[in-house]
């Protein structure tokens, strides 16, 4: 079910990072010029527009951020390109979650992007993604990445490599140097614990192909230094198995976040509603959709509907 924002918006909400702070909610959304952020005072309800809160001199490309409160300084993590550089991970900080965020500091100055940030009794910790060229599995791309941090803007530099790509379906492009290998993406991480299970959940694929799609890895374990865990990727019996991916009413569902609201898990991601395949006419906007989790026993399953919850 499509986020409500109002009957006249226009705007997309690529890559929503949903945050609940003082009994309101917030939203941070991917854009070109800026991180724009929304707030509600619930998921369900009317979300209000406060356009761009966080931008750097000369960036560009404001991908996929997410925000972590410590103390009375909120930390808002993005990825974006100034000049001469590769999309890579920022961080700014402010005393509201609204802005204006300031005091940049660029965590990699190489590509490096979709940050979730989590504290546990072990200190903080960077989920993100990365690119390895020389995979051992053969499958080169984009993979997700956990490192500690020393503090919210330093990371430790010592990464381990959680998530990697392993499917056909998790192709981002077929050929893509030109040299016979095929590039796959797995990127978007979202860490949460439930009971003695931890979990990352990921996307997978390109947005705009049909298998782009959301999967995640688990692990029964009570380790609290996420560098230490060793995560299995969930499969069927050993295929293909992702938790959300194109169905009858929506495609290019992807890159989300995590809110346990009344009980219950509930997935917060970008999507489009499906279209006929001769729609030449399609203007690409992806916008924030609601749906629930049922998690339990290191299975995470979707319910999805077009008009409800």
């Amino acid at each position: 079910m499509k986020l409500n924002f109002g009957v006249n918006s226009v705007r997309s909400q690529p890559d929503p990072f949903i945050f609940e702070d003082g009994g309101r909610f917030y939203l941070y959304v991917t854009a070109g010029d800026g991180v724009e952020a929304y707030s509600a005072d619930s998921p369900t309800g009317l979300w209000t527009f406060h356009g761009i809160v966080a931008r750097i001199d000369d960036g560009h490309a404001y991908w996929a951020p997410c925000i972590l409160k410590v103390g009375d300084t909120y930390y808002l993590y993005f990825s974006c390109d100034t000049p001469g550089t590769f999309e890579n991970l920022h961080v700014m900080s402010s005393k509201s979650p609204l802005g204006p965020f300031g005091s940049p500091v660029r965590l990699f100055d190489r590509f490096s992007i979709d940050a979730h940030v989590v504290e546990t009794s072990a200190g903080l910790f960077l989920w993100y993604a990365e690119d390895n060229r020389e995979a051992e599995n053969g499958r080169i791309g984009t993979r997700v990445y956990v490192d500690r941090l020393l503090d919210p803007v330093t990371p430790a530099r010592c990464p381990k490599e959680a998530v990697i790509p392993t499917f056909d379906e998790e192709i981002f492009r077929r050929n893509r140097f030109g040299d016979g290998r095929d590039w796959h993406t797995i990127e978007g991480a979202f860490w949460f614990r439930e009971g003695d299970w931890q979990y990352v959940m990921y996307s997978g694929a390109c947005y705009e192909n049909d298998t782009y799609h959301i999967g995640y890895a688990a692990a029964k374990s009570d380790e609290e230094d996420l560098t230490k865990v060793d995560f299995i990727k969930h499969t069927k019996d050993g295929a293909f198995d992702p938790v959300m991916i194109k169905n009858d009413f929506e495609e290019g569902v992807g890159h989300h976040s995590v809110l346990k609201w009344k009980g219950a898990y509930w997935a917060i991601y970008h999507g489009r509603d499906l279209r006929p395949e001769n729609d030449a006419g399609y203007v690409e906007r992806r916008t924030a959709r609601i749906c629930r989790l049922h998690v339990k026993d290191g299975i995470i399953t979707a319910e999805r509907y077009e008009d409800h919850l």
